[in-house]
């Protein structure tokens, strides 16, 4: 059916434009609205017409990304309302720039993980489904560069990384991530970056993702039976431990994940390989020896050997003509599947070395600001809900992904009545502030805008609906991979990309979890491919 126009004044106006331009004054107004909440705040006497002018810029950027089709405009949108943002937050208080910190850090993110095409799901999958190695090079590859950016930064004590428990907690946890991701088609960080490229499959991945970490973190009553007796006397010996801040704010018997935490997790070892070898982490020899060298490089080395062996190396023989390599063709062989994916190597230098300058001006800033965490921040700017019972919230301080979207469901579901601060999770460890002074979802907003901008760039951005059956897979996937980061401690940057590079014991058994986990969930997703084909093959009449 021909499009409907509407004639006036003797021009032809498409319904496809009217609603354009209806949307594009809807978004403008209500960015303009939300900009005067933001600016305004505590800060709005002295400043108002400071506010009113930024809160007008946020609304005309808005307005640019849907009323054109230009890519090139929209990306001076997304580039407008970045700037608008940190600009009028610095100007209203200069403590802002803390939080402006992480939002450049995640555009930058954006871009190379968007430009990279860079996903640990589509690595693992592309591995052993297809065969093909180049994706999990290039995130070895950027696990190496991170870890070369983030030594020297250890070595002289500036490193804002803390090491995790080790256990078997981590490698079951990274299984179920790992298995999740795969029926996802998306890990945490790729879920976000196809967000920026119009992917709605992937907005129900990352929902699911933080719902079930945000119900999952709070689960009590029934959840309790299944809780060994062990954890729940260790659960309270730590309890002990910790004093009557802790109890008043936590009832360690109450909350299957609470439990797991106080009377499991919380007893593991936590460890970087320097001191595991007997050396101080903020010192040359730990940095560069035992957290870089035997905690980062040795593994990477050993990993890309066994993906070499077992999926590149036959490839590589038959292209040079021979059926059995010697030594020194396995080497040249080794070398040309390091250097072959140049966009995913490019893409992993500068996450790599942005990870890196994350922690030491994150690091910098704490020190300008006299301040530890963020908590400390908001409570500055009188921000004082959802700060947990320690005074703190989640500020890790460099690249993670999925606890501060599990934040943002625990805060709104807080304000719908759900009486979620009890728990360790939000009540004790991370918070649930307001999202809108979120340090985390700064970044996480602007991954997906960085990620926005380079689609634009490359004319890769376009609107995908998911069909029935894609948005089934995403819900499991994404409940699969929030029980999984809750487990594990984190998702496949937190628990594994940065603790691997930093030499933390935990990233490698986490990471060694979730290619199983990856591994089954192939093996899985092909069994029901081949079955669901061969029913519709069936049921055809020849």
């Amino acid at each position: 059916m021909d499009e409907f126009k509407v004639t006036a004044g003797g021009s032809e106006v498409s319904n496809t434009n009217v609603r354009r331009i209806t949307v594009s004054i809807i978004l403008f107004l209500l960015v303009s609205i939300g900009g005067l909440f933001y600016f305004s705040g505590h800060n709005f006497e002295g400043h108002i017409w400071a506010t009113l002018l930024f809160s007008a810029f946020l609304g005309v950027f808005a307005f640019l990304l849907v009323i054109t089709q230009n890519n090139t405009i929209r990306v001076a949108g997304v580039m407008g309302l970045l700037v608008t943002v940190s600009v009028g937050s610095y100007v209203l208080s200069e403590i802002y720039i803390y939080m402006v910190a992480y939002l450049w850090f995640g555009f930058i993110y954006g871009l190379a993980l968007q430009y990279g095409r860079f996903c640990f799901a589509s690595a693992f999958r592309d591995l052993f489904a297809v065969g093909v190695s180049r994706m999990v090079v290039g995130i070895v590859i950027a696990v190496v560069l991170f870890g070369l950016t983030v030594a020297p930064v250890t070595a002289i004590g500036e490193s804002t990384f803390h090491s995790a428990p080790w256990g078997w907690h981590a490698l079951i946890g990274g299984l179920i991530f790992g298995f999740g991701m795969v029926f996802a088609g998306g890990c945490a960080s790729g879920s976000l970056y196809k967000i920026g490229e119009g992917n709605g499959t992937a907005i129900i991945v990352v929902l699911s993702i933080s719902v079930t970490q945000a119900i999952f973190a709070d689960i009590g009553g029934w959840a309790n039976s299944l809780v060994p007796s062990s954890w729940k006397e260790k659960a309270l010996e730590k309890a002990v431990e910790k004093g009557t801040i802790f109890t008043e704010a936590v009832n360690p018997a109450d909350g299957w994940m609470d439990q797991y935490l106080a009377g499991h997790v919380w007893w593991q070892p936590s460890q970087t390989y320097a001191q595991a070898l007997g050396l101080p982490n903020d010192s040359f020899s730990g940095a560069f020896i035992g957290n870089l060298l035997v905690g980062t490089i040795l593994p990477a080395a050993v990993l890309l050997i066994i993906v070499y062996i077992f999926w590149s190396r036959k490839s590589y023989l038959k292209n040079i003509g021979k059926e059995k390599g010697s030594f020194g063709d396995d080497l040249r062989g080794y070398w040309q599947m390091i250097v072959s994916s140049k966009r995913t190597a490019v893409a992993g230098l500068i996450i790599g070395v942005a990870s890196g300058l994350h922690m030491l001006v994150m690091k910098g800033l704490r020190r300008t600001f006299d301040m530890e965490n963020a908590g400390q921040l908001l409570e500055a700017l009188n921000y004082n809900f959802g700060i947990s019972a320690q005074g703190t919230v989640f500020d890790p301080g460099y690249w993670y992904v999925t606890t501060q979207e599990a934040q943002l469901v625990g805060w709104i579901g807080n304000r719908l009545g759900w009486e979620n601060m009890d728990n360790i999770y939000f009540g004790w460890a991370n918070g649930i502030p307001n999202p809108v002074y979120d340090t985390a979802d700064w970044m996480s907003i602007a991954l997906i805008a960085g990620a926005a901008v380079m689609a634009l760039l490359h004319n890769e951005f376009k609107w995908k609906k998911p069909t029935r059956e894609l948005a089934m897979w995403a819900i499991l996937g994404g409940f699969f991979m929030g029980i999984g980061s809750r487990l594990g401690l984190g998702c496949n940057i937190g628990a594994f990309f940065v603790r691997a590079a930093n030499g933390d014991i935990s990233g490698w058994i986490f990471g060694l979890g979730m290619m199983v986990g990856a591994y089954f969930g192939v093996i899985f997703f092909n069994w029901y491919t081949e079955r669901k084909m061969a029913k519709e093959m069936a049921s055809f009449d020849f």
